[in-house]
């Protein structure tokens, strides 16, 4: 097999979320239903508009050491976490080249943020104005940059064939995983840890959200406030946390007698060139983006079964994604599993793509997908147009291979569609 058409695998999911430390207690969380939303208790948050949100599940100072935190942004502190459960997961016992399971120049590492070191900047400037020059902490760059939690990963598992950092806004987390499976394909690693990871729940995106009308102000009733697909659905809710994937080639996993979660068949991607914000509404470049991906893999519509949606419970975004779904695959949607796993994690921006992206592996290695929680009253648009996984959790077929596809998309127009598929 040429080096351009390897077949690449998922052996190893991590994550860190508002559901849970790790992915098998997100996992858990999404198949109950649960959400992570919740009031915001920071002194700050009394003059906000928004006063709710998605924090992690379990405060990274209670995995990672005092002294090491210190040195790290949230957002890093956030990848290290879903890298070192995903690392270990995939059955790597220590940095690359020392137990021989993996060349460190075949290895790579992919992290992306949408926005990278916000807190530490915002933080770092608010000490300079009010403590002087000599209190800035001399870490502030490395922690502030938007690489520095790809860079942390690849030293912490000794990546030497490439650490990248996807930067396309709430479509960053899929990228980095797109950029990761083309890695392989073309022969540039064997083996790639890959994902999203963000932290920005802090006073100013709060408020730069809020007034641009695009976050949910249903305060009274946080649980609540995430309802894709819902008629009265008025925004997203922040969430912050990571999700990671290893990626490896086939042929190298099974050298080394790996478990395989799953097939990562490829990616579709394209851009709206619509809006700064605001998504096409028909969805022509969601469009352009899934026949991207059928047009360069051999996906077949008929074996996708489940779809994670984007679906973030903005008015206009939730219903342009199905329209794209109907248009490129016609009668084919029918028999696809939409679930908006965004109701009950809020909404991860740079993160979103690596927690959906273990979301939709674990959906297709379990065979279930997940509900979308808060749909009471489902706008008919969507229900014309797609098959909303609501209420509880749904099996998917248990006979056979299956896919699933992972949607995201971000400001700037940005999209990427990623697939998936049982082995």
């Amino acid at each position: 097999m040429s080096p351009t058409n390897r077949t690449v695998v998922v052996t190893g999911i991590g994550a860190t979320t508002p559901l849970g430390g790790d992915a098998a207690s997100t996992w858990e969380g999404l198949i109950a239903g649960k959400s992570g939303v919740k009031h915001l208790e920071q002194e700050w948050a009394a003059e906000q508009a928004v006063k709710i949100a998605a924090p992690v599940a379990v405060e990274p100072i209670e995995v990672i050491p005092r002294p090491q935190a210190r040195k790290l942004d949230r957002s890093a502190q956030f990848a290290l976490i879903a890298a070192q459960e995903a690392w270990k997961d995939a059955g790597f016992t220590g940095k690359a080249g020392e137990d021989g399971s993996v060349d460190p120049d075949r290895l790579g590492a992919v992290i992306a943020s949408g926005i990278g070191g916000v807190t530490t900047l915002l933080d770092q400037y608010d000490v300079l104005k009010e403590k002087g020059v000599r209190r800035v902490s001399p870490h502030t760059v490395p922690m502030l940059m938007p690489n520095s939690p790809s860079a942390n990963v690849g030293l912490l598992v000794g990546a030497r064939a490439g650490v990248h950092t996807p930067v396309s806004a709430c479509a960053s987390g899929a990228e980095a995983i797109g950029y990761a499976i083309e890695m392989i394909r073309t022969g540039r690693a064997d083996v790639v840890v890959a994902g999203g990871t963000e932290a920005a729940i802090h006073p100013l995106p709060i408020a730069a959200f809020g007034n641009m009308m695009a976050m949910s102000k249903n305060n009274e009733n946080p649980q609540a406030a995430s309802r894709p697909y819902d008629v009265d659905r008025d925004g997203f809710v922040l969430g912050e946390g990571s999700g990671v994937l290893v990626l490896e080639s086939a042929e190298h996993a099974a050298k080394r007698g790996a478990r395989v979660y799953a097939e990562a068949v490829g990616q579709g991607v394209s851009a709206d060139s619509h809006d700064i914000v605001q998504p096409e509404p028909e969805g022509r470049g969601i469009s352009h983006a899934l026949q991207n991906l059928l047009d360069n893999t051999d996906l077949n519509p008929a074996e996708i079964v489940h779809v994670n949606a984007h679906a973030t419970s903005t008015p206009a975004g939730d219903i342009a994604e199905l329209k794209a779904l109907r248009k490129v695959f016609g009668d084919d949607a029918d028999h696809m599993a939409v679930s908006a796993t965004k109701s009950m994690t809020g909404h991860l921006l740079g993160g979103a793509g690596g927690v959906e992206s273990v979301a939709t592996v674990l959906a297709l290695y379990n065979r279930v997908a997940p509900p979308t929680i808060n749909v009471e009253n489902i706008d008919p648009e969507a229900e014309a147009n797609a098959d909303v996984v609501r209420g509880e959790a749904r099996k998917l077929p248990v006979e056979g291979r299956i896919a699933a596809l992972n949607d995201s998309f971000g400001f700037g127009g940005h999209n990427v569609v990623l697939a998936f598929r049982t082995v």
